[in-house]
C-alpha cells in the first residue's frame, strides 16, 4: 500500500539521508586498508595513491571446494567477533544458489549468524564476512581506451568452472559517463552485439564529474561524485564472483530512490525491503514480463542523480536491500557496466540513451486512437466497428486485426472465408484517411504440406538446410512451429521479402509482432530439451516455472550469433530490427536496451481492473526512461470484462499514454466506447478529442526524443528533483516540462488529491469553479480538485506555449486544421513554446532538413502586439486563436499582424483572454 506523498514529507526528506548516513559509518568502520585511486584529469597519468587508507582485519580464507567441510568453533567465533558484525540490513547473502546449513555457510569462509523468523524472503543468515578472499589487483596499464588491469584469485571460489582470472578495462567516455567491464582475458565469452554508443576511448577527457579508487585485495571500486564526494558506487561490500555461469557483484547505493530494472509490475521507486528482480522475457503477467531492462537511476536526494547500467543480455536476478544495497547475478557473458553521472535526472536518462539510442521518430497517426479485439472474425465485423465510431463521432486513427485474419492462424496468410476482401478493406480505411495494423507472430507454421505454405518453403530454399534459417521448432497457435533466427542475415532478408510480398497483396501501414519473447505452449520442447548445464545452470534466476526453458525455447538451442541460453532476452529486438523499414511503425511485446530505435511497445496482458489501471502509469514511465517512449497499456484493460466506470477512467488516463489503444481478449466483454451508455461515450470522446488537440504538442514531445533524448510521458522526479515531494509520485506525471496530468484511478471517486510543484499552475479546462482555475503556490502542495465522470485534470505550468490543433476524426483530416495556441503568462507575463512539424510519414525528415521548426515567445508589452510573420515554408497552416491564460485586467485594444482585432473576450473570473494578443508574440523559423 502506498501512501499519499502529501501525507509523507518528512519520511521522504529524512529516511534516505538517515540510512546513507548509517551505511557510510558501516563501510568506515569495517574497511582500512590501502587501496588504489585515480581520478581522470587532464594530463594526469592513472597512478597507485593513498588517498584513502583501508584497517587489515584478519579474516578466515577458503582452504577447500568443498562446501561440507566442518568449521572449528574456535575460528567460528573468532570470525563473527571480527568480520560478522555487519549490520542485518547490509548482510550480503552467501547463499543464492542454494540453502546452507551452519556447516555449509562456514565450509565456504561466511558468517552464519541466524535471525528470528520473519517469514519469506527478509536478511541472510548466511553472509559474507566483511573481507571475503577474492581476486586480487594488478597494476593500471594505459590502453588506448583508457586503462587495464588484471584480476587474479589466489585460490578458487565454491563456484563451479571459476574464472581465475579477469581483464578490468576502465574507460571515461565522456565528462558523465564512466565505462568498466570485466571479462575473461583467456577464453572470449558472449558480449551483446547490440551497443551504438559513438563516443569511447577518450583519455583526456577534461574535469569529468567521477573519481574512482580500487581496493586492490580482495578487489573492489568505488565511484564517487566528485562535486561533493559522495559515494555513488561500492563494490567492496561483497566479493566479485565471477564463473563460468555464475557472476554476482555487489554495491552499496546513495540512496534508497531507485528507478527502473524492468519490465515489472512495480512503482516508480523500487521496494528495497528485501526484495528482488529477474530478468528473464516471459510472456507471464506479473512476474518476470515480456521485457529485461538492466539499467536504474538513483535520485540522491539534493537534486542530482546517477544511473547505471548493466550490458549483459543473459538471465539475471538483482537483490535489493535495505542498506541500501544491489546486487546483480547474471549466469553468463561479462560484466559489462556503464555509469552515468547526470547530474540532473534528464541528464541521466540523456547519457544512457546515448549507449543505447535515441528512440524513433513515430509517423504522425500514430498517436492517434487506436482501436483492436481478439475476435473481429471478419473484414464485415471490422468494418462495421469502423462505421459504429464514426456514427458516435469519436476519433479514431488505426483500426487493428489480431490473428483472427490469418489463414489457419499462419502468419503472412489471410483467411479466404472470412477475410477475402481484406485488401479491399485495407483500401476502404485509406479512402477515409485512415491506417491499417496487423499482428505478425515470429513463429511460422511447419505443418502445412509442402509447397502449400510459401513463408515456410522459402525459407527452407533461402537457407539451404532446415537448421539455417530455423533454428527452433515447437508449439504455438497454428500448431507445430520454426521460430526464425532473426540474428542471421540470410533470415533478416527472408523476413524482408515475406514482409514485401504479403505488403502488395495487403498495404498494411504497421506491423504488430507479439509472442516474441519468444513464447512457448510447451515447456522448452514437445521431445524435451538436452540434459545440459544451459538447461540445468547452477543457479537459475527467480523465474516463473524455476526453469529458464519455462514457457519459451530450449535455451541450447543454436543461433547463428550464439546459444538462445545467451540470446533468449534479445529475440524481440533483433525481430524489431528485421521488421524496421521506412518510418515504421512497429509495435513490440518483447523488449531490451535499444528497441525504441526502432519500435513502440504496450505494456502487455494488463486485466481490467483499477489496479493494473494505476500499474499502468510507472509502467508506462519507466518505458520512458529506458529509451521506448511510444509506449502505453490496452486502454480499459485486456483480460476480463471492464466495467463502464474503469473504461471511462481508463481512456481518459489512455488519452495521455504515448500511445493510446484499447484492445481486449476474445472471451470478454466488448469494450469499445460506442457500446457503453451516451454518458459514457461523451466523456470518452471529450477526453479522445481533447488528445487529438493537442497532438502537436505531443508530436514535438517525440521529436526532441528523437533528435536529443529528452523524454515524452515523464515522472515528476525528472523536472522537480529538488522537491523531494516528487521523488516517488506515480499516479501523476508529465507531458513534457508542460501538462500536469492527475487521473481519476480509484473506483467511484469524482475527486482527485494532486501534487502541484512551486509555481503557477493553470487549468487547461474552463468548466471548474474560478479558485481552481489558476493555482500560484511557492513550495508546492497538495490540492483536491473536483473530478467528475467527464473530467480528467490537466494543468499547464507558467511560462509555457502549447501548439495546439482543432481535432478531427483522423489526423490525416486535423493536420490540415487551423492552430491554436495556449499562452500560460508566467508571474513574470512571459511565456515560450515550440512546434516541430513535417509530413509526419517521411524518415528521416529532421536529418535531411525537411521539416519547419518555430519558436514562440510572448511578453506583454503595453498591451501591444507585434507578429514576425511566417516564411513560406508553413503555408498553408492557419493560427486561428490563441488564448491567453494569466491576464490580470482587461485590455484595451488588441493587435495581429498591424490589424486591429475586435472580437477578442476577456473573462476576469478566469483570467483568460480568447483572441487577446496583449503581449509580444514572436514567432522564429529554425
Amino acid at each position: 500500500i502506498r501512501s499519499n506523498p502529501c501525507c509523507r514529507l518528512i519520511l521522504i526528506c529524512c529516511g534516505p539521508l538517515h540510512t546513507f548516513a548509517l551505511l557510510t559509518s558501516v563501510l568506515i568502520l569495517v574497511h582500512k586498508d590501502k587501496n588504489v585511486s585515480f581520478a581522470f584529469s587532464p594530463s594526469a597519468e592513472w597512478q597507485h595513491s593513498s588517498n584513502i587508507s583501508y584497517r587489515s582485519i584478519p579474516f578466515r580464507k577458503n582452504l577447500s571446494n568443498n562446501v561440507n567441510v566442518s568449521a572449528d568453533p574456535r575460528t567460528h567465533t573468532s570470525l563473527v567477533s571480527d568480520q560478522c558484525g555487519i549490520a542485518v540490513e547490509s548482510r550480503i547473502d552467501c547463499g543464492r544458489d542454494r540453502s546452507l546449513s551452519r556447516a555449509d555457510c562456514e565450509g565456504r569462509g561466511c558468517c552464519y549468524v541466524p535471525l528470528p523468523q520473519s517469514g519469506l524472503g527478509g536478511p541472510p543468515w548466511c553472509f559474507y564476512p566483511v573481507r571475503y578472499p577474492g581476486y586480487k589487483m594488478g597494476p593500471l596499464l594505459p590502453t588506448e581506451k583508457g586503462q587495464r588491469a588484471t584480476l587474479a584469485r589466489s585460490e578458487p571460489s565454491y563456484l563451479p568452472r571459476d574464472i581465475p582470472t579477469l581483464q578490468l578495462d576502465v574507460m571515461p567516455e565522456t565528462l558523465g559517463r564512466l565505462h568498466l567491464t570485466l571479462k575473461d582475458p583467456a577464453s572470449p565469452r558472449y558480449e551483446v552485439p547490440f551497443v551504438t554508443s559513438q563516443s569511447r576511448g577518450h583519455k583526456d577527457i577534461q574535469n569529468p564529474l567521477y573519481d574512482v579508487d580500487f581496493q586492490p585485495d580482495p578487489f573492489g571500486f568505488i565511484v564517487r561524485r566528485k562535486s561533493n564526494g559522495r559515494v555513488l558506487l561500492n563494490t567492496t561490500i561483497g566479493p566479485l564472483l565471477f564463473a563460468d555461469q555464475y557472476l554476482q557483484l555487489s554495491t552499496s547505493m546513495a540512496s534508497s530512490a531507485i528507478s527502473g530494472l524492468g519490465e515489472h509490475y512495480t512503482p516508480i521507486t523500487l521496494d528495497l525491503n528485501w526484495s528482488s528482480v529477474s530478468l528473464w522475457n516471459r510472456d507471464m503477467a506479473s512476474a518476470n514480463l515480456y521485457g529485461s531492462h538492466p539499467f536504474f537511476l538513483v535520485q540522491e536526494g539534493d537534486g542530482q542523480a546517477h544511473g547505471v547500467f548493466l550490458l549483459n543480455s543473459n538471465a539475471m536476478e538483482v537483490f535489493l536491500q535495505p542498506a541500501p544495497a544491489l546486487t546483480w547475478v547474471t549466469v553468463g557473458g561479462i560484466l559489462d557496466f556503464y555509469i552515468f553521472l547526470g547530474p540532473s535526472p534528464q541528464s541521466v536518462v540523456q547519457q544512457y540513451h546515448e549507449v543505447i539510442g535515441y528512440p524513433m521518430m513515430p509517423p504522425y497517426w500514430s498517436l492517434g486512437f487506436h482501436l483492436c479485439r481478439w475476435g473481429y472474425t471478419s473484414t464485415n465485423i471490422t468494418r462495421t466497428v469502423v462505421q459504429l465510431m464514426r456514427q458516435a463521432k469519436i476519433p479514431l486513427d488505426v483500426q487493428w486485426n489480431d490473428l483472427d485474419y490469418a489463414d489457419q492462424r499462419r502468419v503472412f496468410t489471410f483467411d479466404p472465408q472470412r477475410f477475402g476482401d481484406l485488401p479491399q478493406m485495407v483500401e476502404e480505411f485509406h479512402q477515409l484517411g485512415m491506417k491499417y495494423v496487423l499482428i505478425l507472430d515470429p513463429g511460422i507454421s511447419s505443418a502445412s504440406p509442402p509447397g502449400s505454405y510459401k513463408p515456410f518453403d522459402d525459407g527452407l530454399k533461402r537457407g539451404g538446410s532446415i537448421e539455417i534459417l530455423y533454428f527452433f521448432f515447437n508449439q504455438v497457435w497454428p500448431g507445430p512451429t520454426a521460430f526464425p533466427d532473426f540474428t542471421n542475415p540470410t533470415t533478416q532478408d527472408w523476413w524482408m521479402d515475406c514482409i514485401r510480398v504479403f505488403h502488395s497483396k495487403v498495404p498494411v501501414d504497421g506491423l504488430w509482432i507479439d509472442m516474441n519473447e519468444p513464447s512457448n505452449f510447451v515447456q522448452g520442447s514437445v521431445d524435451g530439451c538436452p540434459d545440459s548445464d544451459l538447461e540445468k545452470p547452477p543457479y537459475t534466476p527467480g523465474v516463473i516455472g524455476g526453469q529458464l526453458n519455462s514457457g519459451t525455447l530450449c535455451v541450447s538451442a543454436q543461433q547463428y550469433l550464439s546459444n538462445h541460453y545467451n540470446l533468449h532476452n534479445l529475440y524481440g529486438l533483433t525481430e524489431a530490427i528485421a521488421t524496421h523499414s521506412t518510418r515504421p511503425f512497429v509495435l513490440s511485446r518483447s523488449s531490451f536496451p535499444g528497441l525504441g530505435r526502432f519500435s513502440a511497445h504496450w505494456t502487455g496482458d494488463v486485466r481490467s481492473d483499477w489496479e493494473q489501471l494505476r500499474f499502468s502509469i510507472p509502467g508506462v514511465l519507466l518505458f520512458g526512461l529506458y529509451g521506448i517512449p511510444l509506449v502505453g497499456a490496452d486502454v480499459c484493460g485486456f483480460g476480463g470484462d471492464t466495467t463502464e466506470e474503469l473504461c471511462v477512467r481508463w481512456t481518459q488516463l489512455g488519452a495521455f499514454y504515448p500511445f493510446m489503444r484499447n484492445h481486449n481478449d476474445r472471451p470478454n466483454a466488448p469494450q469499445e466506447p460506442y457500446v457503453f451508455s451516451q454518458q459514457a461515450q461523451d466523456a470518452m470522446r471529450t477526453a479522445i478529442t481533447l488528445r487529438y488537440s493537442l497532438l502537436p504538442f505531443l508530436y514535438t514531445l517525440f521529436h526532441h526524443t528523437h533528435s536529443s533524448s529528452s523524454t515524452v510521458a515523464r515522472p515528476l522526479f525528472l523536472e522537480f528533483p529538488t522537491d523531494p515531494n516528487c521523488q516517488s509520485i506515480d499516479r501523476q506525471f508529465l507531458w513534457g516540462s508542460s501538462l500536469l496530468i492527475s487521473p481519476v484511478l480509484e473506483e467511484g471517486a469524482v475527486q482527485v488529491t494532486a501534487y502541484l510543484p512551486p509555481g503557477t499552475w493553470y487549468s487547461l479546462h474552463n468548466v471548474i469553479p474560478p479558485l481552481m482555475l489558476y493555482i500560484l503556490n511557492h513550495k508546492g502542495q497538495c490540492i483536491l480538485f473536483p473530478a467528475p465522470l467527464d473530467t480528467i485534470n490537466v494543468h499547464v505550468r507558467e511560462g509555457s506555449i502549447i501548439p495546439q490543433q482543432v481535432p478531427a476524426l483522423t489526423t490525416t483530416a486535423s493536420r490540415r486544421n487551423p492552430f491554436t495556441l495556449i499562452v500560460a503568462l508566467s508571474v513574470g507575463n512571459w511565456a515560450k513554446g515550440e512546434l516541430f512539424w513535417d509530413d509526419g510519414e517521411s524518415l528521416d525528415t529532421f536529418e535531411h532538413g525537411h521539416y519547419s521548426y518555430v519558436l514562440f515567445f510572448a511578453q506583454e508589452v503595453q498591451n501591444r502586439v507585434n507578429f514576425v510573420k511566417l516564411n513560406g515554408s508553413l503555408d498553408g497552416l492557419v493560427l486561428g486563436e490563441v488564448r491567453v491564460f494569466g491576464v490580470q485586467a482587461s485590455p484595451t485594444a488588441v493587435w495581429a499582424n498591424g490589424q486591429k482585432v475586435h472580437d477578442f473576450s476577456y473573462s476576469p473570473d478566469t483570467k483568460v483572454c480568447n483572441k487577446c494578443l496583449c503581449f509580444i508574440l514572436i514567432f522564429k523559423m529554425c
